[in-house]
């Protein structure tokens, strides 16, 4: 399981902003999410909360699915930790 950001020519490129790829319960899958014009303020304490708490980061459910890959990079880890 990876994420990183998506490259010009790829699907999505403009669309979205990062790409997950790996296998789940055996089958593969690419999940590509985030708004590429959108600043992320993850940084920003009361703006993390926030966010976790709108989008119940307590339990991301399966990681074949974009809520589960937004937790992870809003989550206190570097970005740069979690995307190639």
């Amino acid at each position: 399981m990876s994420v990183r950001r998506i490259r010009k020519g790829e699907p999505g490129f403009g669309r979205k902003k990062f790409v997950a790829t790996g296998t789940y319960k055996g089958k593969p899958y690419t999940v590509r999410f985030g708004d590429p014009n959108m600043e992320i303020r993850r940084d920003n304490p009361k703006r993390r909360k926030a966010f976790r708490d709108r989008h119940n980061c307590d339990d991301p459910g399966p990681p074949n699915k974009a809520r589960y890959w937004s937790c992870r990079l809003w989550s206190s880890k570097p970005v740069s930790e979690i995307a190639d």
